[in-house]
Protein backbone atom coordinates (compact mmCIF):
# COMPACT_ATOMS: atom_id res chain seq x y z
CA UNK A 1 0.00 0.00 0.00
CA UNK A 2 1.21 3.42 -0.79
CA UNK A 3 2.11 5.58 2.67
CA UNK A 4 2.01 9.55 3.34
CA UNK A 5 2.47 11.82 5.98
CA UNK A 6 5.85 10.86 8.24
CA UNK A 7 5.98 11.57 11.67
CA UNK A 8 9.15 10.62 13.68
CA UNK A 9 9.04 9.78 17.68
CA UNK A 10 12.48 9.87 19.24
CA UNK A 11 13.41 7.55 22.24
CA UNK A 12 16.14 8.04 24.61
CA UNK A 13 18.21 6.69 27.44
CA UNK A 14 16.05 6.21 30.50
CA UNK A 15 16.11 9.43 32.97
CA UNK A 16 16.41 6.92 36.13
CA UNK A 17 19.33 4.93 35.20
CA UNK A 18 21.71 4.62 38.25
CA UNK A 19 25.43 5.11 36.29
CA UNK A 20 25.99 8.10 34.09
CA UNK A 21 25.33 7.97 30.27
CA UNK A 22 27.69 8.99 27.12
CA UNK A 23 25.85 11.43 24.94
CA UNK A 24 23.91 9.47 22.68
CA UNK A 25 24.68 9.79 19.16
CA UNK A 26 22.70 13.31 17.14
CA UNK A 27 19.31 11.36 15.61
CA UNK A 28 19.23 11.82 11.79
CA UNK A 29 17.84 14.50 10.17
CA UNK A 30 13.87 14.61 10.10
CA UNK A 31 12.07 12.90 7.25
CA UNK A 32 9.71 15.55 7.10
CA UNK A 33 8.84 19.03 8.37
CA UNK A 34 6.00 18.63 10.63
CA UNK A 35 8.42 15.53 12.40
CA UNK A 36 7.39 15.05 16.05
CA UNK A 37 9.64 13.98 18.96
CA UNK A 38 8.77 12.48 22.32
CA UNK A 39 10.96 11.26 25.15
CA UNK A 40 10.61 7.64 26.24
CA UNK A 41 12.27 4.98 28.33
CA UNK A 42 13.52 2.74 25.52
CA UNK A 43 11.31 0.26 23.07
CA UNK A 44 10.00 -1.74 26.22
CA UNK A 45 7.28 1.25 26.44
CA UNK A 46 6.11 0.29 23.42
CA UNK A 47 6.38 -3.30 23.57
CA UNK A 48 4.38 -3.19 27.08
CA UNK A 49 1.60 -0.82 25.38
CA UNK A 50 1.27 -3.67 22.43
CA UNK A 51 3.43 -2.71 19.45
CA UNK A 52 5.60 -5.38 18.40
CA UNK A 53 9.04 -4.41 18.30
CA UNK A 54 11.09 -7.02 17.31
CA UNK A 55 14.86 -5.72 17.76
CA UNK A 56 17.28 -6.19 15.31
CA UNK A 57 20.87 -7.39 17.40
CA UNK A 58 23.15 -7.34 14.30
CA UNK A 59 26.59 -6.26 14.98
CA UNK A 60 26.66 -3.72 12.90
CA UNK A 61 26.65 0.29 14.04
CA UNK A 62 23.31 0.45 13.67
CA UNK A 63 19.96 -1.58 12.69
CA UNK A 64 16.83 -1.78 11.65
CA UNK A 65 13.81 -3.76 12.24
CA UNK A 66 10.06 -3.69 11.10
CA UNK A 67 7.55 -3.45 13.65
CA UNK A 68 3.73 -3.61 13.70
CA UNK A 69 1.45 -1.37 15.31
CA UNK A 70 -2.11 -3.15 16.57
CA UNK A 71 -3.57 0.09 17.05
CA UNK A 72 -3.33 3.30 15.11
CA UNK A 73 -4.57 1.99 11.56
CA UNK A 74 -2.43 2.34 8.88
CA UNK A 75 0.76 3.29 10.96
CA UNK A 76 3.93 0.69 10.05
CA UNK A 77 6.62 1.36 11.64
CA UNK A 78 10.59 1.13 11.26
CA UNK A 79 12.81 1.18 14.17
CA UNK A 80 16.39 2.34 13.67
CA UNK A 81 18.86 1.63 16.70
CA UNK A 82 21.31 4.85 16.85
CA UNK A 83 23.62 3.63 19.68
CA UNK A 84 26.28 2.02 18.41
CA UNK A 85 26.60 -1.90 19.43
CA UNK A 86 29.62 -1.22 22.34
CA UNK A 87 27.50 1.04 24.33
CA UNK A 88 24.19 -0.04 23.86
CA UNK A 89 24.89 -2.24 27.41
CA UNK A 90 24.94 1.72 28.96
CA UNK A 91 22.19 2.88 26.90
CA UNK A 92 18.17 2.03 26.88
CA UNK A 93 18.24 1.89 23.28
CA UNK A 94 17.93 5.14 21.11
CA UNK A 95 15.18 4.29 18.50
CA UNK A 96 13.82 6.48 16.25
CA UNK A 97 10.39 5.53 14.86
CA UNK A 98 9.03 6.35 11.43
CA UNK A 99 5.77 6.08 11.45
CA UNK A 100 3.69 6.09 8.14
CA UNK A 101 -0.04 6.51 7.91
CA UNK A 102 -1.97 4.82 4.87
CA UNK A 103 -3.97 6.20 1.81
CA UNK A 104 -7.04 4.59 2.80
CA UNK A 105 -9.85 6.08 4.67
CA UNK A 106 -11.76 4.46 7.33
CA UNK A 107 -15.33 3.23 6.30
CA UNK A 108 -17.80 5.30 7.96
CA UNK A 109 -20.47 3.19 9.72
CA UNK A 110 -23.29 2.69 7.06
CA UNK A 111 -21.00 1.69 4.06
CA UNK A 112 -21.90 -1.07 1.50
CA UNK A 113 -19.44 -3.82 1.85
CA UNK A 114 -17.10 -3.11 -1.44
CA UNK A 115 -17.15 -6.16 -3.73
CA UNK A 116 -14.65 -9.09 -4.35
CA UNK A 117 -13.23 -11.86 -6.40
CA UNK A 118 -10.56 -13.74 -4.47
CA UNK A 119 -9.41 -17.17 -4.20
CA UNK A 120 -9.18 -19.98 -1.35
CA UNK A 121 -5.74 -21.37 -1.50
CA UNK A 122 -7.01 -24.24 0.43
CA UNK A 123 -9.25 -25.34 -2.24
CA UNK A 124 -8.58 -23.57 -5.38
CA UNK A 125 -12.33 -22.19 -5.08
CA UNK A 126 -13.06 -18.41 -5.56
CA UNK A 127 -15.61 -16.67 -3.54
CA UNK A 128 -17.65 -13.48 -4.13
CA UNK A 129 -19.63 -11.28 -1.95
CA UNK A 130 -22.58 -12.82 -3.41
CA UNK A 131 -21.65 -15.75 -2.14
CA UNK A 132 -22.44 -15.22 1.46
CA UNK A 133 -26.14 -13.27 0.54
CA UNK A 134 -27.79 -15.87 1.97
CA UNK A 135 -26.55 -14.56 5.49
CA UNK A 136 -28.36 -11.90 7.96
CA UNK A 137 -24.34 -10.49 8.80
CA UNK A 138 -21.34 -10.76 7.01
CA UNK A 139 -18.19 -10.73 9.38
CA UNK A 140 -15.03 -9.65 7.29
CA UNK A 141 -11.53 -10.06 8.90
CA UNK A 142 -8.29 -9.16 7.53
CA UNK A 143 -5.77 -11.36 8.90
CA UNK A 144 -2.29 -13.08 8.09
CA UNK A 145 -0.21 -16.18 8.75
CA UNK A 146 2.45 -14.49 11.38
CA UNK A 147 1.85 -11.04 12.75
CA UNK A 148 1.98 -11.97 16.62
CA UNK A 149 -1.32 -9.83 17.37
CA UNK A 150 -3.25 -12.99 15.28
CA UNK A 151 -1.00 -15.50 16.60
CA UNK A 152 -3.21 -14.39 20.17
CA UNK A 153 -6.39 -14.66 18.76
CA UNK A 154 -6.26 -17.28 16.28
CA UNK A 155 -7.74 -20.00 18.31
CA UNK A 156 -9.82 -17.95 19.56
CA UNK A 157 -11.13 -16.29 16.14
CA UNK A 158 -11.55 -20.35 15.58
CA UNK A 159 -13.85 -20.99 18.56
CA UNK A 160 -16.02 -17.97 18.09
CA UNK A 161 -16.68 -18.25 14.21
CA UNK A 162 -17.59 -21.46 14.92
CA UNK A 163 -19.94 -20.59 17.46
CA UNK A 164 -21.67 -17.68 15.30
CA UNK A 165 -21.77 -19.59 12.57
CA UNK A 166 -24.34 -22.16 13.22
CA UNK A 167 -26.38 -18.88 14.66
CA UNK A 168 -26.75 -17.97 10.83
CA UNK A 169 -23.30 -15.71 10.69
CA UNK A 170 -21.21 -15.25 7.14
CA UNK A 171 -17.62 -15.14 7.95
CA UNK A 172 -14.57 -14.57 5.74
CA UNK A 173 -10.99 -14.45 6.32
CA UNK A 174 -9.06 -12.46 4.19
CA UNK A 175 -4.82 -12.09 4.19
CA UNK A 176 -3.55 -9.16 2.02
CA UNK A 177 -0.24 -9.31 3.36
CA UNK A 178 3.01 -9.23 0.20
CA UNK A 179 4.19 -12.32 -0.29
CA UNK A 180 8.10 -11.02 -1.24
CA UNK A 181 8.20 -8.79 2.73
CA UNK A 182 6.60 -12.28 4.48
CA UNK A 183 6.98 -15.02 2.23
CA UNK A 184 5.27 -17.14 5.30
CA UNK A 185 2.12 -15.68 4.54
CA UNK A 186 1.86 -17.11 0.68
CA UNK A 187 -1.18 -18.52 -0.19
CA UNK A 188 0.50 -22.41 -0.06
CA UNK A 189 1.41 -21.53 3.54
CA UNK A 190 -2.10 -19.70 4.04
CA UNK A 191 -3.49 -23.17 3.33
CA UNK A 192 -1.18 -24.96 5.79
CA UNK A 193 -2.46 -22.72 8.19
CA UNK A 194 -6.37 -23.26 7.45
CA UNK A 195 -5.57 -26.54 7.41
CA UNK A 196 -3.72 -26.88 11.11
CA UNK A 197 -6.32 -24.17 12.69
CA UNK A 198 -9.60 -26.39 10.97
CA UNK A 199 -11.14 -22.70 9.97
CA UNK A 200 -14.72 -22.85 9.45
CA UNK A 201 -14.44 -19.59 6.60
CA UNK A 202 -12.73 -19.15 3.48
CA UNK A 203 -9.39 -17.97 4.14
CA UNK A 204 -8.86 -15.75 0.93
CA UNK A 205 -5.72 -14.10 -0.72
CA UNK A 206 -5.82 -10.62 -1.60
CA UNK A 207 -2.73 -10.44 -4.18
CA UNK A 208 -3.29 -7.30 -5.10
CA UNK A 209 -4.20 -5.49 -1.75
CA UNK A 210 -7.06 -3.74 -3.88
CA UNK A 211 -9.76 -5.30 -1.40
CA UNK A 212 -8.00 -4.26 1.19
CA UNK A 213 -7.94 -0.88 -0.10
CA UNK A 214 -11.55 -0.95 -1.03
CA UNK A 215 -12.06 -1.53 2.43
CA UNK A 216 -10.34 0.66 4.59
CA UNK A 217 -8.26 -2.42 6.25
CA UNK A 218 -4.99 -0.98 7.82
CA UNK A 219 -3.43 -4.24 9.79
CA UNK A 220 -4.32 -6.98 10.98
CA UNK A 221 -6.22 -8.41 12.74
CA UNK A 222 -8.76 -5.84 11.89
CA UNK A 223 -12.72 -7.10 11.71
CA UNK A 224 -15.63 -5.53 9.56
CA UNK A 225 -19.35 -6.51 10.67
CA UNK A 226 -21.74 -6.01 7.99
CA UNK A 227 -25.88 -6.76 8.47
CA UNK A 228 -28.06 -7.26 5.75
CA UNK A 229 -31.73 -6.31 5.62
CA UNK A 230 -33.65 -8.22 2.90
CA UNK A 231 -32.65 -7.02 -0.25
CA UNK A 232 -30.51 -4.30 0.94
CA UNK A 233 -26.68 -4.75 0.36
CA UNK A 234 -24.49 -5.25 3.19
CA UNK A 235 -23.97 -2.25 5.29
CA UNK A 236 -20.86 -1.82 8.16
CA UNK A 237 -22.55 -1.91 11.48
CA UNK A 238 -19.13 -2.33 13.79
CA UNK A 239 -15.39 -1.90 12.77
CA UNK A 240 -13.44 -2.46 16.04
CA UNK A 241 -11.59 -4.61 18.17
CA UNK A 242 -11.74 -8.38 19.41
CA UNK A 243 -11.12 -6.96 23.26
CA UNK A 244 -8.75 -5.77 25.09
CA UNK A 245 -6.32 -8.70 25.29
CA UNK A 246 -3.10 -8.06 23.61
CA UNK A 247 -0.03 -10.32 23.50
CA UNK A 248 2.16 -9.59 27.16
CA UNK A 249 -0.96 -7.21 28.50
CA UNK A 250 -1.94 -10.44 30.74
CA UNK A 251 -6.05 -9.73 30.01
CA UNK A 252 -7.56 -12.82 29.33
CA UNK A 253 -8.90 -13.25 25.53
CA UNK A 254 -12.60 -13.26 25.86
CA UNK A 255 -13.84 -11.76 22.27
CA UNK A 256 -16.00 -9.05 24.31
CA UNK A 257 -16.55 -6.41 22.18
CA UNK A 258 -16.75 -8.41 18.59
CA UNK A 259 -19.45 -10.98 20.57
CA UNK A 260 -21.35 -7.92 21.84
CA UNK A 261 -21.39 -6.58 17.94
CA UNK A 262 -22.35 -9.74 16.99
CA UNK A 263 -25.20 -10.61 19.15
CA UNK A 264 -26.58 -7.36 18.60
CA UNK A 265 -26.77 -7.66 14.73
CA UNK A 266 -28.13 -11.41 14.67
CA UNK A 267 -30.78 -10.79 16.97
CA UNK A 268 -32.44 -7.54 14.78
CA UNK A 269 -30.89 -4.94 17.82
CA UNK A 270 -29.05 -1.49 16.94
CA UNK A 271 -24.91 -2.33 18.07
CA UNK A 272 -24.34 -0.11 20.73
CA UNK A 273 -21.14 -1.01 21.83
CA UNK A 274 -18.37 1.80 21.49
CA UNK A 275 -15.78 1.20 18.53
CA UNK A 276 -12.34 0.86 19.54
CA UNK A 277 -10.31 -0.54 16.64
CA UNK A 278 -7.61 -1.03 18.72
CA UNK A 279 -6.63 2.71 19.51
CA UNK A 280 -7.40 2.87 22.57
CA UNK A 281 -4.94 -0.14 23.58
CA UNK A 282 -2.00 2.30 23.46
CA UNK A 283 -3.37 5.00 26.14
CA UNK A 284 -4.13 2.30 28.85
Amino acid sequence: MAFVQSSRFLCFPSARSASPLPSPPPPPPPVSSNATSIHASNASLFSAAGWNCNLSSSSSSSSSSLVNCPYFPGISLLLHLQCPMPQRSKFRQLVVVNAARAEAQTPQLGTRAPEFELPEPLTGRTWKLEDFEGHPALLVMFICNHCPFVVHLKQDIVMLSKTYIQKGLGVVAISSNSVKTHPQDGPDKMAEDARMYDYPFPYLYDETQDVARAYGARCTPEFFLFKKSGRRPFELVYHGQFDDSRPGNNRPITGLDLRHALDCVLSGRLVNIVHRPRLAGLAK
